[in-house]
């Protein structure tokens, strides 16, 4: 389910990324000068191959950049030392230069910061070093370059800016070569920290064409990069040679480079939308399930009509005549007898000539000699089984009439003896353990990921947004005020303590930290630092510049050295138009631990709940003070609202039971002729005790299973009384009304015994049913179904037991007291002789319902227009619903099962609103084989050599196709980042001593050895080489060896300015290194996001897409992936609802009619009774899906009850049909008369007056999912028991059973007393 299905990816990719790219805004600008727009007057250098426009450094600014000298000098040649460095930076650069050694040293020390941005592509990274190399250095730089500002520092021209010039082909062959290039640290793209998130050539050289400000990384002067010139000023724009990415010389992986011809097509099928089939007609279009039923329904009614037609013309002179009693021979037996059918008519149904079915086997097949002794061994085994029950419940009705105390406390001993096991009473309300089955895919993928990586972590957050006018937008949150308010807000949070265990208990301990510094909070205030004093310093305006070039400016970083994506941090903004953000999204992650006791978290939790009542009771009214709104959440908030919910609603239930008892009450009581006699004729106390006896089946159930060991859940215990109270009720009324059939002149040991004779057998056949549907839906793996179904079996099996053994003896008891004039509920009190005279011993006619089903139902239904009308609506209903429930949506949202009034409720609305990224997505590779002699790496990676269909080349690839893949962005990756951290291009990242030992970057103190003099005076490391050289390597990738030993280093390393790539607090969780120095890793996981998910579809749809890719790449890679997210243990269930549901309900009824077949012998009676079950259960789809009710465990356990209840309306009616006297129609008719108005009474009208009463309940959930489904099923049920079925028994019912007669025993009555 659901319940805790919400989104976690709200942090972004900022906290698991906290370390990576860390201070790498701008470092492109930090390679060479950059360029204005605005001239000075300097005048023009001509244009002259060999000539520069600026040569040598002439100053430094006040921060200490360096100033080139305005020089238009002849370019220099360099010796063969300085030629050589040259060409192993820019190998376009022969011959002279127009650069000093200096110049080139800053040069090769500033593009140290660029390489591990691009290295992983080449081509990228040559054409983006030419691109300066040709500026800096190029002995022709006149031709392209002019210098069009300068400015004096300590008396020596300087340059301030200049002109460069490219042609737009170039420019855009740059771009193109670049634009895709992926920074996997921070699931993005390269472009987003190089380029600004530049669309464009000119976009990205614009951004690059900054002048950078004091003590800002980027260039000391700016550039204007101009386009071509149409004068002939003698400008040569620079058009040198660029690689694409696709070339095959310096080969990009399809990550970085989609439209590579050897990337153009996936091996994996790309994931499409389902399609359905669909019929046009004109204008119209409709499905081709919905057509095709359509076409068999006309067909069907014609059919139907036609059978009709030529029934009536012909008449039935094909089938055997019956010998039909007189009409109204059944009325006048009921008029001489009060009402009542005699008992000779009984014994009459009981001893009809032989079976019609025989008779029509005889008649229509000719059956040889094996065949027909089979049949009849069969039938009459059958039959037996039939007399072997009716002697049984006569002979039953005795004893307990005889022995009424006896059979009452035996029968109440065992479930009393059962619920001692109440004291091992535990409920279940761990939602994994609800509705994940213990051996479940995803249950075994989260273990696995848990104990080898570490637990998604925990989410404490706030949703501040502004309200909208009357049919207008929500202004903008982006303002001085509230941000503020947001800074009062922060502080009141990092003030806050939980006290546990005796201890004090702060955000900042258990907060996730990634770099072991500070917390990763998620706030907009984090382009501030958290620092209300740089907030007076620079303003608001430093916001909303931040929100354009988070990834790209050193003073936008947060606390923990993280770029903030203001996705994450903003809500309710159009495009990415920030500024215009309605909602500010402040998110506070805090570690998780993997629970063994359930006390792992306490901690946190403690903390938590301070955290929800500090939000409650002092930052809401500050909010609501300001006109914002405010949602709010913690990580315990599900289950503490889920535990408040269990006892929301528990008065409405006790309600709820108090009017069905009610009713139970009236409905069992006689009209008496006389006010006063009403004292003695009402059944209050037999009500009563028939509802204890109810409870005391549920109860015995629970706690048998509580006894061994199984928990029982909130479902448990609020559908099982329901269920029990409907069946039991339903016999209770049948066992009650059977007795006042009788007559009158009968003692009430004959009156028991024969209506335990009568209807004996169908209340055994009904309960026999439901209890093996239960126990056979057991199977189910889904622990909360399956739990319910065997507390379901149980409790109904102890119910039946008790029915037919307690209330039968209480029936007597509560008879006696009616023969005795004993008032009710206080049995010892007698009214006078005189007061219960003419009272015909509590015995009159008919009930109004009985009357009513027998004089009024019974007649409108025998019409043949009627019955054609009711086939044809009926039919119809079922064809509709089969179509409509097609349209059902699995699923279970979040904001049902939560009280009405939870403060989640306005949480999950804004996060619908609100909330612009996903879940987070993990690709888990089980055993990656990292040795030289595998193959793995280079199916894994996606940088330059990888495979074309390497894992993350194709999630890259499924990334561009979001609405099909769900995959918002290209994949993070280790194993990416720790290849180009080794690479020998970034020679600022991997380095190493002289002695083998690791050496920092630059700009990580300390970057010396112990008690060695390794550091230059600036700080800089002495004696450090890259780790490797080329040749070191084997086609760029690492041996076993060196990849065992390096990759420790990786994982220590702090990403910086200098090597963005370290691997510390970006990846200290995606890899597990147990046992790895064996050649084996075994769990890596590579991190993207899922697209926003609203609905539960979304969610559904979504995993589906994951588990299908991962699947195939498994197969195509021959490895073990399997992908996670924090959402899929609820969600999986989903996936196989369908099958589960379906599998539920064909088990139910094929027990249900297994059960039928074997109990009645009839196969007639037991089709008829399975097709109307089956329309019951297609009809509550249908409405389950026109009121838009999901398909989840609760609904599917409602579909399994509905069987059940649904039995109750069939069965007993078709055994009446069966007994009856007669032809069909009168059969029908007094089946209707009899078992009819019990049915009406004992479950229609209890069930409905139990089930109005929900519709006031706090929960949605029993609003949507017990009182609408309830009350259709109640509907539902009515129709078909009670209209439909009575026309088709009418129509093709089964013949009447065939019994020998039962002697009646002429044992007189016990003399035992009451």
């Amino acid at each position: 389910m659901g319940l805790v299905g919400r989104r976690r990816g709200a942090p972004g990719g900022a906290v698991f990324a906290a370390a990576a790219a860390v201070a790498l805004m701008q470092i492109v600008l930090l390679v060479t000068p950059t360029g204005a727009q605005q001239s000075n007057g300097t005048s023009r250098v001509v244009p002259a191959e060999g000539y520069c426009s600026m040569y040598g450094i002439c100053a430094h600014r006040s921060d200490g950049k360096v100033l080139n000298c305005a020089n238009s000098t002849k370019a220099v040649k360099p010796d063969t030392l300085f030629s050589t460095r040259i060409q192993s930076l820019c190998p376009t650069i022969t011959g002279d230069v127009c650069c000093t050694v200096d110049q080139f040293d800053t040069l090769h020390q500033q593009v140290q910061q660029a390489v591990p941005f691009l290295v992983g592509c080449p081509a990228c990274l040559r054409n983006f070093l030419n691109l300066f190399c040709e500026m800096s250095c190029s002995p022709n730089q006149s031709l392209f370059v002019n210098v069009n500002s300068v400015k004096q520092v300590n008396n020596t021209t300087t340059v301030d800016g200049i002109d460069y010039y490219i042609t737009s082909n170039y420019g855009e062959e740059l771009y193109n070569s670049c634009k895709e290039v992926k920074f996997g640290t921070l699931n993005t793209r390269a472009m987003d920290f190089l380029g600004g998130g530049a669309k464009s050539y000119k976009e990205w050289l614009a951004f690059l064409g900054r002048q950078a400000n004091p003590n800002e990384p980027g260039s000391p002067y700016l550039i204007t990069y101009r386009p071509d010139l149409s004068d002939s000023s003698g400008v040569k724009p620079l058009n040198a040679t660029v690689y694409s990415c696709g070339d095959p010389s310096l080969g990009c992986s399809c990550g970085d480079c989609p439209s590579s011809s050897v990337c153009t097509g996936s091996l994996l099928p790309q994931l499409q939308t389902e399609s359905s089939c669909s019929v046009k007609m004109g204008s119209l279009k409709a499905k081709c399930l919905d057509f095709s039923l359509v076409v068999v329904y006309l067909v069907l009614l014609c059919a139907i009509l036609l059978w009709g037609l030529l029934y009536r013309t012909r008449g039935r002179k094909s089938f055997p005549t019956q010998t039909k009693p007189p009409k109204n021979a059944d009325d006048k037996l009921r008029s001489n007898n009060n009402g009542n059918v005699p008992e000779n008519s009984v014994q009459v149904s009981r001893a009809a000539s032989s079976s019609i079915i025989q008779t029509y086997m005889s008649t229509f097949f000719r059956l040889d000699s094996v065949s027909s002794c089979i049949y009849i061994i069969f039938y009459n085994w059958c039959l037996g089984i039939v007399l072997i029950c009716s002697k049984y419940c006569r002979r039953h009705g005795i004893f307990v009439t005889r022995h009424p105390l006896l059979v009452l406390s035996a029968s109440l001993l065992v479930p009393i003896l059962l619920c001692i096991g109440l004291i091992h009473f535990k409920v279940e309300t761990r939602p994994e353990k609800l509705w994940v089955s213990p051996g479940s895919q995803t249950a075994d993928e989260k273990q696995y990921f848990d104990s080898h990586l570490a637990p998604f972590y925990r989410i404490e957050q706030l949703v501040l947004a502004t309200s909208a006018s009357d049919q207008s937008e929500a202004p903008t949150i982006v303002n001085d005020n509230n941000l503020k308010l947001l800074f009062q807000i922060q502080k009141k949070i990092d003030d806050l303590r939980a006290i546990y265990s005796g201890s004090v208990v702060s955000l900042a301990d258990i907060c996730l930290k990634p770099l072991s510094t500070d917390c990763a909070t998620q706030s907009v205030l984090q382009y501030f630092q958290l620092d209300p004093k740089n907030y007076e310093d620079l303003g608001i305006d430093h916001a909303k510049f931040c929100f354009q070039h988070y990834s790209s400016d050193v003073t936008c970083l947060s606390t923990f050295q993280s770029p903030v994506d203001p996705s994450t941090v903003l809500g309710g903004f159009p495009g990415s138009n920030f500024t215009e953000a309605s909602a500010f999204v402040i998110t506070y992650p805090v570690n998780n631990k993997v629970e063994k006791t359930g006390q792992e978290n306490e901690k946190a939790m403690a903390w938590e709940r301070a955290y929800i009542n500090l939000v409650k009771e002092e930052i809401l009214p500050m909010v609501l003070a300001q006109n914002l709104t405010l949602s709010f959440s913690s990580e315990s908030s599900i289950k503490d609202e889920l535990h408040r919910e269990s006892t929301a609603d528990a008065i409405t239930i006790v309600i709820s039971y108090i009017v069905m008892f009610a009713y139970i009450s009236f409905t069992l009581g006689d009209r008496p002729p006389h006010f006063s006699s009403l004292f003695v004729s009402s059944k209050v106390l037999l009500g009563l005790s028939g509802v204890v006896l109810v409870m005391l089946s549920v109860l015995g159930s629970v706690g048998f299973f509580s006894a061994i060991g199984v928990k029982s859940t909130l479902i448990i215990m609020e559908v099982i009384p329901f269920l029990v109270l409907a069946v039991g009720v339903d016999n209770m009324c049948i066992l009650v009304h059977a007795v006042k059939r009788q007559p009158d002149g009968l003692v009430l040991e004959e009156r028991i015994s024969n209506a335990l004779m009568e209807v004996g057998p169908s209340i055994t056949l009904a309960s026999l049913a439901e209890v093996l549907a239960f126990s056979v839906s057991a199977i189910n793996p889904m622990p909360a179904t399956r739990v319910f179904s065997m507390f379901a079996a149980m409790a109904v099996l102890l119910d039946f037991l008790l029915q037919v053994t307690a209330f039968v003896a209480l029936i007597v008891y509560d008879f006696r007291r009616a023969e005795d004039g004993r008032i009710d509920c206080v049995p010892c009190a007698r009214l006078s002789s005189s007061a219960v005279a003419g009272d015909n011993g509590g015995h009159q006619g008919l009930h109004l319902v009985a009357r009513y089903m027998k004089d009024v139902h019974g007649p409108i239904l025998g019409y043949r227009a009627v019955k054609f009308i009711v086939i044809a609506v009926f039919v119809g209903f079922a064809f509709a619903s089969i179509a409509m429930s097609t349209r059902l949506q699995p699923g279970l949202e979040q904001k049902i099962v939560l009280p009405r009034d939870s403060y989640l409720q306005g949480y999950f609305n804004d996060l619908e609103k609100y909330l612009k990224v996903g879940p987070p997505l993990y690709f888990v590779v089980k055993d990656f084989n990292y040795s030289s002699a595998s193959e793995n790496t280079n199916q894994i990676c996606s940088i330059n050599q990888c495979n074309s269909n390497s894992l993350l080349n194709e999630i890259a690839r499924q990334s561009l196709s979001p609405e099909t893949s769900y995959i918002a962005k290209p994949a993070a990756s280790w194993l990416d980042d720790f290849l180009v951290w080794m690479s020998p291009e970034a020679f600022g990242c991997c380095r190493k001593f002289v002695n083998g030992n690791y050496c920092p970057p630059d700009d990580q103190p300390p970057c010396c050895e112990k008690d060695s003099g390794s550091c230059n005076p600036n700080g800089a490391c002495n004696n450090c080489t890259t780790c490797f050289l080329h040749s070191d390597l084997h086609n760029g990738r690492p041996s076993t060896t060196q990849f065992k030993e390096k990759l420790p280093w990786f994982l220590d390393a702090l990403p910086s300015s200098d090597c963005s790539k370290g691997g510390k607090g970006a990846y200290s969780t995606s890899l597990d290194l147990s046992g790895y120095e064996n050649g084996i890793i075994e769990a890596s996981a590579f991190r993207t996001y899922h697209t926003p998910l609203n609905k539960q579809t979304d969610y559904v749809n979504s995993m589906r897409a994951a588990r299908d890719f991962s699947s195939q790449m498994s197969k195509d890679l021959q490895m073990q992936i399997f992908p996670y997210s924090v959402f899929y243990i609820f969600f999986e269930q989903y996936l196989s609802v369908w099958k589960t549901a379906i599998m539920n309900i064909c088990v139910c009824l094929g027990t249900v009619f297994i059960v039928c077949f074997v109990v009645t012998s009839s196969l007639w009676a037991s089709a008829i009774i399975l097709i109307v079950l089956a329309m019951i259960v297609l009809d509550l789809m249908g409405v389950m899906a026109v009121l838009g009710i999901q398909l989840n465990a609760i609904s599917i356990v409602n579909l399994v009850m509905s069987i059940g209840i649904a039995v109750e309306f069939c069965v007993h009616i078709t055994h009446a049909f069966m007994t009856g006297i007669g032809d069909r129609e009168n059969r029908a008719r007094q089946a209707l008369s009899t078992m009819g108005a019990s049915v009406f009474s004992g479950i229609t009208l209890t069930k409905l007056v139990g089930v109005i009463v929900l519709r006031f309940a706090k929960s949605e959930v029993f609003v949507v999912y017990y009182f609408q489904m309830y009350l259709a099923l109640v509907l539902i049920g009515f129709l078909h028991g009670l209209i439909f079925l009575p026309v088709v028994l009418s129509l093709c019912g089964p013949p009447q059973k065939t019994m020998k007669p039962i002697e009646q025993s002429q044992t007189p009555p016990s003399n035992e007393q009451t």
